[in-house]
């Protein structure tokens, strides 16, 4: 078993820590061991990435207020990072795991140990290598408890149950990824899409079963959902069976019924599901929402979940995913997420605003002249029209150190063309390159709009804040309109997340607090969107006095 606490080792003291009973846990040892494991999918095998030979890997279990150490030892050829996703990571940016943004990679042969604290967080969240596509394979869900003796705010389900969503290439991730670049053009798109690893039974390779989720009649089930595939936004459904949203990105939310979930990658979502209907087995179905006219994996993965005493001759009852481009779908559950802002779990949204940013999101095209299959042209993705460069030292180090010349404060506030963003494009489709970040000031408030533009097609970003949790208080279809739309803007009960979707042709706002020193990654969260150069940093500087300052680097921290 790869846990232990500082008070007890082992597969038994991770027990202790969640029995009440038991001493009071407060440190919780983690081993990740990053392997190569030959895996056989679709009746193909191939070896991937793994940790500790997993896939997907092992989950983290913490409680709310615990102190985590991973010791990440890296065994591939691959240079190798992990990140936390979702953990605010308080003054710890050391530990939050984008590559070359606040550490430089392990490098084969090495390891890092990664120390954080959970602070104000409970619930469900992910973690994922964040260097290359390693992500495909080397992710996997954390569970944060609440703290000893704090119920949830909804009726305890009798069990719970980590789902994970993902994507499944039958080639070597890499490899695709690799020849997208060098073509200029867009990558293969995956072979199979996945829950807890399997795509269920597919037409020309039945031999291979799926997931199984066990339940008894009359009892509710809470399933932590996980969206750790690449390049997919995917509905879930459960045949015959309404699920109760209760938590979206580790916060929780006003409960409501759904028959159809959205969530996109990097996103979680927490749903109870009561046991209610006749003993048999039902269908679960993953499968891709995408409104705009790009290639997708357009196969459905399957899971069941099977009552107590049935006979595994049963007949399966069955579900319909919705069509890929149900918008209406996809709108109605994210128009449906409210904060749960109660007296205990109160919707802190800034109601002044210090910074008021208007980030343009999407793609463009450079010259590339060794891209022959693009006829001498790459496509990129850009935030105001500068598509990031990645550096060769980490930025959080550079700035740390005060080492000049690694990236640049000008990222610009506003798009330097004003055009249609949702309508034609304009002439010049190329963009500018840069390492540039956005300086903050400590406490200082954010109203970000991002608009997406219909250079090259609209489409849906799932944008990630790296350190922060933010609330969506508006969203809206076609060019933001700051007079009349910022009027309609939810400040009341907004939900919390850190990772949200730009709808196709259209634009979201959100609000944070800069309270947290570091520098922050934000990135779309389509692998293929952050490869383009969709990506940016904010860089908080630090407050007053030592615990409103950016800790020291740990002595291990990976050098480039």
């Amino acid at each position: 078993m790869a846990s232990s606490s500082s008070s007890c080792l082992g597969f038994l003291c991770l027990l202790a820590c969640l029995l009440p009973a038991f001493v009071n846990c407060t440190v919780r040892h983690y081993k990740f061991n990053v392997v190569m494991k030959n895996t056989t999918r679709l009746c193909s095998s191939k070896p991937i990435v793994t940790v500790n030979g997993k896939f997907p890997g092992p989950t983290l279990v913490a409680r709310e207020d615990d102190t985590v150490l991973v010791k990440v030892v890296n065994h591939v050829k691959y240079n190798v990072s992990i990140h936390w996703h979702g953990i605010r990571q308080i003054r710890t940016g050391w530990a939050d795991g984008p590559a070359y943004i606040t550490q430089c990679p392990i490098q084969p042969g090495q390891s890092y140990v990664y120390n954080f604290t959970i602070t104000g967080q409970r619930g469900t969240l992910l973690w994922h290598a964040h260097i290359l596509w390693l992500r495909a394979t080397v992710h996997g869900g954390i569970v944060i408890l609440p703290k000893r003796g704090v119920p949830y705010p909804f009726p305890a389900p009798h069990k719970e149950a980590v789902v994970i969503l993902g994507e499944w290439w039958k080639s070597d991730t890499e490899a695709v990824i690799n020849e997208a670049t060098k073509s200029g053009l867009a990558p293969n798109v995956s072979d199979a899409h996945t829950i807890n690893g399997h795509p269920g039974p597919v037409s020309n390779c039945s031999s291979q079963g799926g997931f199984t989720l066990p339940v008894h009649a009359g009892k509710t089930y809470m399933l932590r959902l996980i969206n750790a595939a690449l390049n997919e936004e995917l509905f879930f459904k459960i045949a015959g069976h309404k699920l109760t949203v209760v938590e979206v990105d580790a916060t929780y939310v006003k409960p409501f019924k759904t028959d159809t979930v959205l969530i996109a990658p990097g996103q979680t979502t927490n749903v109870l599901v009561s046991a209610d209907q006749s003993s048999g087995k039902y269908l679960v179905a993953a499968s891709p929402f995408m409104d705009a006219p790009i290639a997708v994996d357009n196969k459905t993965a399957t899971a069941t979940v099977s009552y107590a005493g049935t006979l595994s001759s049963a007949p399966t009852t069955l579900t319909t995913p919705p069509p890929k481009n149900a918008t209406a779908v996809a709108n109605a559950f994210t128009n449906a997420l409210r904060s749960l802002n109660s007296k205990k779990f109160p919707a802190a949204v800034p109601k002044t605003v210090d910074h008021n940013l208007f980030f343009t999101v999407g793609l463009g095209i450079n010259p590339c002249p060794s891209c022959k299959a693009g006829n001498g042209s790459r496509v990129v993705a850009s935030i105001n029209n500068v598509t990031f460069v990645m550096p060769t030292t980490a930025l959080l180090q550079a700035h740390f150190f005060k080492q000049k010349g690694v990236f640049t404060t000008d990222f610009p506030a506003n798009p330097p063309h004003v055009f249609n963003y949702t309508g034609a494009p304009p002439a010049n489709l190329s963009t500018t390159k840069g390492t540039k970040v956005y300086r903050l000031a400590y406490n200082s408030t954010v109203q970000l709009v991002m608009q997406d533009t219909g250079i090259i097609s609209p489409e849906n970003h799932p944008i990630h804040l790296h350190g922060f949790n933010f609330f969506a208080v508006g969203r809206g279809i076609g060019n933001y309109n700051p007079k009349t739309d910022s009027k309609k803007f939810n400040l009341v009960d907004p939900v919390e997340r850190n990772t949200i979707g730009v709808p196709s042709g259209g634009w979201v706002a959100i609000r944070f607090r800069a309270d947290n020193p570091g520098v922050w990654f934000m990135h779309c969260h389509l692998e293929i969107h952050t490869t383009w150069g969709l990506k940016m940093a904010f860089l908080v500087d630090n407050g007053k006095g030592p615990n409103q300052s950016l800790l020291p680097p740990p002595s291990d921290l990976p050098k480039c």
